[in-house]
């Protein structure tokens, strides 16, 4: 069985050790007081974050990315080639999340699911959060180039580490592996990658966020850009809203690991925001 066989088994299988904390927290004779969410927000800029909602809410979620930042008659990128993700995620339970996503560029529907392994508590018992995001996506662009329907499809798989350090800070790490059944010849199908991401509120509701995201491994020709991401996230009970700059496009996780040829601290990124609203 292939490496990355072996890989998503493993991660598909961490979801069903969350039960443990499920029954160890039943049957404690103390009622365990849970830390809240490390971030307001289901998304970091161009990343998940640990946040998962309780069970029958339902999430809104819209991504948009700009044109690139080229400083000729573009309107710093608003008249640009543009990029948008319109999803739906549904809590199932107070851990587990399922979600639809449809994005323009390459037309890519993802489906998407989210699961709060461990969760952070107020008595630091459990000092940190670890949550489970994994997708499957498919290429709906026209039939040419693709010559079995499983070429469209591609795979990622997150854990995600975040603990909230005071009402005021919070920070994650997130190692990730992507997969492409199908991909050209200057490249391989799969790239591991590690992310890293925080958020400051330096007055109420409004925090200061930043979220980067580098490849670990190379390609002999086109091997990806680091992805980086800056901005301020504006945050209520219900919904939240991240105006920011950033150097990846594809919106899709990874579409921008293994595809993502802007460089950030070489002026190529673009003006981005990420709405979303729950119910």
């Amino acid at each position: 069985m292939k490496l990355y066989k072996l890989i998503y088994i493993a991660l598909f299988v961490f979801p069903l050790s969350l039960l443990a904390q499920e029954e160890t927290d039943t049957i404690a004779p103390v009622e365990i007081e849970y830390e809240k969410p490390a971030f307001e927000s289901t998304g970091l800029i161009d990343n998940q974050t640990d946040r998962v909602f309780s069970k029958g809410t339902i999430e809104f979620i819209m991504n948009h990315r700009f044109g690139l930042v080229t400083g000729t008659n573009d309107m710093i990128g608003v008249w640009g080639a543009t990029n948008i993700r319109i999803a739906l995620s549904y809590a199932v339970t107070d851990r587990i999340t399922v979600g639809f996503g449809s994005t323009k560029d390459s037309r890519l529907q993802d489906f998407n699911l989210k699961a709060a392994i461990f969760k952070q508590t107020k008595n630091d018992k459990m000092p940190f959060n670890l949550t489970y995001y994994g997708n499957w996506t498919v290429n709906a662009s026209p039939k040419e180039g693709f010559y079995h329907t499983s070429d469209r499809w591609s795979f990622y798989n997150q854990l995600i580490i975040s603990r909230k350090v005071s009402k005021t800070i919070s920070f994650q790490i997130a190692p990730s592996y992507s997969h492409y059944n199908r991909v050209d010849k200057a490249i391989k199908n799969d790239m591991a990658a590690f992310s890293a991401g925080g958020r400051y509120m330096f007055i109420p509701d409004i925090s200061l966020i930043v979220d980067a995201t580098t490849p670990l491994m190379k390609y002999e020709q086109s091997t990806p850009k680091p992805g980086f991401g800056i901005g301020l996230e504006y945050s209520a009970v219900q919904h939240a809203f991240q105006l920011f700059i950033s150097n990846s496009k594809g919106i899709v996780n990874q579409q921008n690991i293994m595809y993502n040829s802007n460089d950030f601290f070489d002026g190529e990124f673009m003006i981005g925001f990420n709405i979303t609203k729950s119910w």
